[in-house]
């Protein structure tokens, strides 16, 4: 546990002191969000506010991560290492197509293509390097196989393995992505998996198939622990920008944020093998995952549209909803779900009879 809570404590002193200095680096360099005219007219007031918030907890998470290893005189892992690197790698794609907007002063940044050739990279590095490194008991940071509360089903193969995951680690970065439309909406949730995902490291650790007693219910996960410890790093970080982030916002994550907190999520669940329960810890992100696709399915069928305007945050806000009222509510729900993924795993963990 010390080195847990060594994570996050530094990671959230850094993200809390850091913040407010890099907001003051981005307006003295003029990098201010860009709005797009089509959006609640709500939002045009928020142009020019300072943005690549994401960066500051990005850097606090590792230094977070580094400072713990480095006072408990552990050594990190490769499963600790493959998450960091999927999250900063998908950061640094966010940071590109964010530099792009504000330095060329528009509101759209990479095309979509290059963005996504960015993700496939990162993606494929991460989801191949996943399924090599073995422990001393043969076991890699991930099996092909697909999970849910642990690994099920039949052998999927390195191959299918490296597509299915480039598929939840496009839909997750993307899924963030679309959810940060609003004044600490998308940190909030992603916090609240992020603590959930430091429980469920603790308790694979304590019922490991390899590092204690074999138990019936135990789990074949590689680096328990060092997995808590990443989700501990970056909750910190993410908690201390969100002071600066939590409506007014005085700063935007940006994608480099928004592309980051994905793929952490996505990578912490690959390698604690519950691939689909992240379905339900990350239930509000899908709710408006689901609400741009829905849109834009029924629009191109219809030529009418189910909501106002999509993602479905903006569709209460036209609805006269305020943002801090949208933001609070959607928070709830998400701690909702959290504690639903949360209460599946630990049912199917009790001992049957």
């Amino acid at each position: 546990m010390t080195n847990i809570i060594i994570a996050a404590g530094v990671a959230l002193v850094f993200g809390m002191l850091g913040t407010p200095v890099w907001i003051r680096i981005v307006r003295r360099l003029g990098y201010g969000q860009m709005i797009r005219d089509e959006g609640p007219e709500a939002h045009l007031t928020k142009r020019g506010t300072p943005t690549m918030g994401g960066a500051v907890f990005i850097v606090g998470s590792l230094v977070g991560y580094g400072a713990a290893h480095l006072f408990t005189g552990t050594a990190p892992t490769i499963s600790g290492a493959l998450v960091l690197f999927l999250m900063a790698g998908l950061g640094l794609v966010g940071f590109v197509d964010d530099f792009i907007k504000v330095f060329k002063q528009r509101s759209l940044g990479l095309r979509s293509g290059a963005k996504m050739i960015g993700i496939v990279i990162v993606g494929v590095v991460f989801a191949v390097g996943s399924l090599n490194f073995p422990n001393g008991y043969d076991v890699t940071p991930a099996y092909p196989q697909l999970s849910f509360l642990r690994d099920f089903g039949p052998y999927i193969g390195p191959y299918l393995f490296v597509v299915w995951a480039l598929v939840l680690i496009a839909a997750t970065s993307n899924g963030v992505n679309l959810t940060d439309g609003l004044d600490g909406l998308a940190a909030g949730p992603a916090a609240m998996v992020l603590g959930a995902y430091v429980i469920i490291g603790n308790w694979q650790l304590r019922n490991s198939c390899y590092d204690f007693a074999l138990a019936p219910n135990c789990y074949s996960v590689r680096d328990p622990l060092d997995l808590a410890v990443v989700a501990a790093a970056v909750l910190g970080g993410v908690f201390g920008f969100l002071w600066w982030n939590a409506p007014p916002a005085k700063i935007f994550m940006g994608d480099t944020g928004s592309l980051a907190l994905g793929g952490v999520l996505v990578g912490l669940a690959i390698l604690t093998r519950t691939q689909f329960l992240l379905a339900i810890l990350c239930g509000l992100i899908v709710m408006i995952t689901l609400s741009v696709m829905i849109q834009v399915s029924w629009f191109k069928m219809t030529k009418k549209r189910v909501f106002k305007m999509a993602p479905l945050q903006h569709h209460f806000e036209l609805s006269g909803w305020a943002e801090t009222t949208i933001v609070v509510r959607f928070w709830l729900m998400s701690a909702l779900f959290t504690a639903i993924g949360l209460g599946l795993f630990y049912l199917e963990w009790m001992p049957k009879g």
